[in-house]
């Protein structure tokens, strides 16, 4: 049956959530007294900027959607999927249905707050009430602060107070599943398709969402090798919530700290997201380091993009990632290090190449981790930090198990000879970081 107009409703509003259970926005609509209708919307703020049209982080949004409408199916009830701009959605959805209240997950990135604000404004001029929840992330914005209450910018003792402040309660899930009967039974037309938003479904295997207690066994001492299994993929599912952070972190709790860590990192990133907005808008996080004079060379860039670098273990990230849009941790530190200080590449032009790769994207994380190793982020380590590309494929993948895999000419004359050598890559990095540190203490 369609669903009724006349029946007074509270919408749940899907974005990087997308599970019915342990979610936060969802449970909290759950149990608001009204029937629960969910929506989806494939924003074209987001999508119009895509430039590859075989996305395959759509493919994963577009599956998910669909797991979702089925398991909703099942208790005669759906999801009501848009495509199109959010505002001129949510200005067609009030005036077309009787809306009690507007419920979601908080979502950190600029454009969500600036989208979000804009959403309240047209529910409050309905007065239907827009309530926000924490899903994402075990603590947010300023609920992790320094004894001077101001937010920490140095992930260690960030990580320390963290762990100082966690419950059982943090970390309990959400029953939505006791309240499933709440939903509103109605049935929807189909989704839309991914051909007519202009994309191509593409045919590929994601990681599971499951990790193992033996992988997390291990973790600590294989996650730095490239050519092991060794880490747990998890980062698609993170970014687009169809895992839960409190299930995951209540599992490392329980087999691995490090694992734990790497969790934490994530909050780490999001507050920053959030208490330095600047970050998210293309500023470095030390002022100081917009100062640098980058070399803005875009034939040395693109050999950087393809892995023809002349540095192997630069190169198998690259390649690795383009091919598969993953790139191993370890090795995304070491060509990110490589971008901004061997070539002198504004780490921005990096940022944004990742961005468009990574099958796990996420601004927080991204921009974090490429801040780090520009050293214009919130590390605490000094900018003459210069990552050896060879003594690390040495040290972590010491049979080039890994650089074999993704880089087999290397070790003949089809493989090309190092683009910069490192010593002098690194005085000339050292030089114009310094010349550029001068300058903003002067």
């Amino acid at each position: 049956m369609p669903l009724k107009t006349k029946d007074k409703i509270a919408l749940f509003w899907f974005r990087r959530d997308l599970r019915l259970h342990d979610n936060a926005g969802l449970y909290y609509a759950l149990r608001s007294g009204y029937p629960v209708v969910p929506l989806f919307i494939f924003d074209r703020n987001i999508l119009d900027d895509l430039e590859e049209k075989k996305d395959a982080r759509l493919t994963f949004i577009h599956n998910a959607v669909s797991n979702i409408r089925q398991e909703l199916r099942q208790k005669n009830a759906d999801i009501l999927v848009e495509y199109g701009f959010p505002a001129k959605i949510w200005e067609k959805l009030v005036d077309e249905y009787n809306i009690a209240e507007v419920y979601t997950n908080t979502d950190y990135e600029p454009y969500a707050t600036d989208r979000d604000r804009e959403v309240y404004r047209i529910l409050k001029k309905k007065g239907i009430a827009f309530k926000t929840c924490k899903d994402q992330v075990i603590f947010e914005k300023q609920e992790i602060l320094t004894g001077q209450g101001t937010p920490y910018t140095v992930f260690t003792p960030y990580s320390r107070a963290w762990k100082e402040k966690l419950t059982d309660f943090y970390l309990k899930s959400y029953p939505t599943q006791k309240y499933f009967g709440r939903f509103q039974k109605w049935h929807g037309a189909a989704l839309p398709a991914l051909k007519d938003m202009g994309f191509e479904k593409i045919e590929i295997e994601f990681p599971s969402d499951h990790v193992g207690n033996a992988l997390l066994k291990d973790y600590a001492q294989d996650r730095d090798f490239p050519a092991k299994e060794g880490t747990s993929r998890m980062g698609i599912h993170l970014r687009f919530g169809t895992v839960s952070i409190r299930e995951l972190a209540r599992q490392a709790r329980g087999h691995s700290d490090t694992f734990l860590n790497e969790l934490i990192w994530r909050d780490f990133y999001q507050q920053i997201l959030s208490n330095f907005p600047h970050v998210g808008k293309g500023e470095a996080f030390r002022k100081a380091y917009d100062l640098i004079k980058w070399r803005y060379d875009k034939a040395d860039f693109q050999k950087w993009c393809e892995g023809k670098t002349g540095y192997p273990l630069v190169d198998a990230g690259m390649r690795q990632l383009n091919a598969t849009g993953f790139m191993h941790n370890r090795v995304r530190m070491v060509t990110a290090s490589f971008l901004a200080k061997h070539l002198l590449i504004d780490w921005r032009w990096g940022e944004a190449y990742f961005a468009e790769k990574l099958l796990d994207y996420d601004l927080a994380a991204n921009n974090g981790g490429w801040q780090w190793a520009a050293g214009s982020g919130t590390d605490a380590a000094p900018y003459f930090r210069i990552f050896n590309p060879a003594s690390q494929a040495e040290k972590f993948d010491p049979k080039m198990e890994y650089i074999k895999r993704w880089v087999p000419e290397f070790g003949t004359d089809a493989y090309p000879a190092p683009m910069v050598d490192h010593k002098e890559a690194r005085e000339r990095c050292l030089k114009t970081y310094k010349a550029a540190l001068d300058k903003a203490n002067q």
